[in-house]
């Protein structure tokens, strides 16, 4: 018997670099020259919103940097931004591409992300190609850590927790995965996880 029915990984942090995380943002700030202090002022509020599909792209720009005149546009911004998303150094995306490929395990994304982001991110790297389930917040409306969405998850999934394995670069998204009944690993690297993954049977034993 397989370990486990479904293996779910986090997108940024784990597979990618962070879509839209502080480092991000701060290089945004200087390539386009603009206040990060004011910036990070109005972030929050309207990410939480954009990151739940409350808000699209256009709203979530307007209200931390278009509301006043700029000498560039939405779109120039937004391709800044997707420019930031590269594949993560000493990341899993090689991995979820092996365990996608052996056929034997349910694998999807459980991540926090915006809509516009997460999708160019999906396309770019192929994503949809490798997994069964996306379940990012902007579908949800729910974000990790909230308990509700990890509740949101096993219901779509229809397993039980203990059958699933959730990995993420963050320890409160883990503990939030390890409190619904899933088992979590806290990502440290991809030969960390590997070994973890054969501790636990995934892979098999080098």
């Amino acid at each position: 018997m397989l370990p486990f029915d479904v293996i779910l990984f986090d997108v940024g942090g784990v597979l990618l670099t962070n879509g839209w995380d502080h480092c991000e943002r701060a290089e945004i700030m200087a390539k386009f020259r603009l206040d990060p202090a004011a910036f990070e002022a109005r972030h929050p509020a309207p990410n939480d919103k954009w990151e739940r599909d409350l808000i699209s792209l256009e709203q979530y720009l307007d209200a931390t940097v278009f509301y006043e005149p700029r000498s560039f546009s939405k779109e120039d911004f937004f391709a800044a931004m997707c420019a930031e998303s590269i594949e993560l150094a000493d990341g899993a995306l090689g991995i979820l591409r092996e365990i996608a490929a052996s056929g034997k395990y349910m694998v999807g994304v459980l991540n926090n992300e915006a809509r516009a982001t997460n999708e160019y991110r999906f396309q770019a790297y192929g994503l949809r190609d490798c997994i069964d389930v996306a379940l990012s917040s902007c579908y949800l409306g729910l974000r990790k850590p909230e308990a509700a969405i990890y509740r949101r998850a096993l219901d779509i999934l229809g397993k039980p927790a203990e059958r699933i394995l959730f990995i993420d670069d963050r320890a409160e998204n883990a503990a939030g995965a390890a409190a619904a009944g899933m088992t979590a690993i806290r990502f440290e690297g991809a030969e960390a996880l590997r070994r973890q993954l054969e501790e636990f049977g995934v892979f098999a034993t080098r």
